[in-house]
């Protein structure tokens, strides 16, 4: 089983995805207020390493709230555009968010533990960390919780 969230109230909405062929696209209508919205089924070659952790893309005036997934490798975030380099890229009308801002990699340590790497793609406005501009050659471990801001774009880490 699936599970969706709403993009207007954040409802939590299941369905079977293997009832479906892969690229299909679905539309969902919310039961709790009536939203409707599309969900594209990505084919397994394209998402199919596990997702270690995840970015909250706080809600502003730009976009509602959405959440971008992290996986083993680097994860190239940006605004979405068709034919973008990011592969991990999220929706939004903000015009100071690049298509490629900044990057995530995550790898394992000697010892097995995942370790979250953050750097500048660069971008047009940089990248914070904690409140703190990234320069080019910076490379910041995250800690869970950390705020990273992107344009005018919060996102909040979610990582073991």
């Amino acid at each position: 089983m699936k599970k969706v969230r709403c993009r207007r109230c954040d409802a939590l909405i299941s369905f079977d995805e293997t009832a479906y062929p892969e690229g299909r696209v679905l539309i969902f209508r919310c039961p709790d207020c009536g939203k409707e919205f599309k969900v594209k089924l990505v084919p397994k070659a394209v998402g199919d390493a596990p997702v270690v952790g995840t970015l909250t893309v706080v809600e502003n005036t730009f976009h509602e709230r959405q959440t971008i997934s992290l996986r083993m490798g680097e994860n190239v975030i940006g605004r979405y555009v068709k034919g973008s380099h990011a592969n991990a890229s999220f929706r939004t009308l903000d015009p100071s968010v690049d298509t490629t801002h900044c990057i995530v990699d995550v790898r394992e340590d000697r010892k097995g533990k995942l370790r979250f790497v953050l750097r500048d793609a660069p971008s047009n406005t940089g990248t914070f960390y904690q409140d703190e501009i990234l320069k080019d050659v910076d490379r910041i471990y995250m800690e869970n919780g950390a705020i990273i801001t992107i344009g005018a774009t919060t996102l909040i880490a979610n990582i073991p």
